[in-house]
């Protein structure tokens, strides 16, 4: 069995950890961008060595890199062949496409061809949406038409940002903010906690809602998402660091 996680850091001063994604393929892919005047970057990461240690793929092709600015990422791994292609979301000079490449070495990418349309969209059933301010998850579902309807909402009690669904089980793990006025009004001295946490059965009448991590900020300030993998979790910031631990 291989695995694959994608990690996604958004524009900012500082590396900002914004979306993680498992596939089950052999190593870890890292997208970052660093600051908002250079391009981005990706790096693979192998979380089964015993010391990860970043690698920056190379990408080949006809991408124009000087204005590569990534904000989301995928994968789809063609069980035929075994091909694996990755999927990220790409806005040059403010407009919005997708990248799509195959990973054909260890540390290479090839670029294949770039997307765009108006109507591109990915189909779900459901949606799942954070509500910061009330502390809840709200879940919708998709109708024809491009129309939603509202199906309930789960009391999570914490202000929680993205959202990772397990595709085998149907869990929801959430990166979370135990005190978001913290985060906002940021103090070194009073550091912002983390909160990692998870809903089983979101569409049963009784939807369980566990705490998975949580700390004062010592360790991990701010955490914004978190993906799990055969009792481990990575779990992503909005400024500070990733945190790889085991899940008892």
């Amino acid at each position: 069995m291989r695995i694959f996680l994608f990690f996604v850091a958004l524009s900012t001063k500082h590396f900002a950890n914004s979306v993680l994604k498992w596939c089950y393929v052999s190593k870890v892919f890292i997208v970052i961008i660093i600051i908002a005047i250079n391009p981005g970057k990706m790096y693979l990461l192998n979380l089964l060595h015993p010391k990860p240690t970043p690698v920056q793929l190379q990408i080949k092709g006809e991408l124009d890199l000087s204005s590569f600015n990534p904000h989301g990422i995928s994968v789809y791994t063609d069980e035929t062949d075994d091909n694996i292609y990755v999927f990220v979301v790409n806005h040059p000079d403010d407009a919005s496409q997708v990248e799509i490449f195959r990973f054909v070495a260890e540390d290479t990418l090839e670029h294949l061809k770039t997307i765009t349309h108006p109507l591109l969209h990915r189909y779900v059933l459901y949606i799942y949406v954070s509500d910061i301010s009330d502390h809840e998850i709200d879940v919708f579902e998709r109708k024809k038409g491009e129309k939603l309807e509202f199906i309930k909402s789960v009391d999570v009690g914490s202000s929680c940002d993205n959202i990772e669904v397990d595709q085998k089980t149907g869990d929801l793990w959430m990166g979370c903010h135990p005190n978001l006025m913290k985060m906002v009004t940021y103090d070194p001295k009073d550091p912002p906690g983390s909160e990692v946490l998870k809903i089983k059965n979101i569409h049963s009448e009784n939807p369980v809602v566990s705490l998975e991590y949580g700390d004062d900020g010592k360790v991990l300030m701010v955490s914004t998402v978190a993906t799990p993998y055969k009792g481990k979790l990575l779990i992503g910031s909005v400024f500070h660091k990733a945190l790889y631990c085991d899940l008892k």
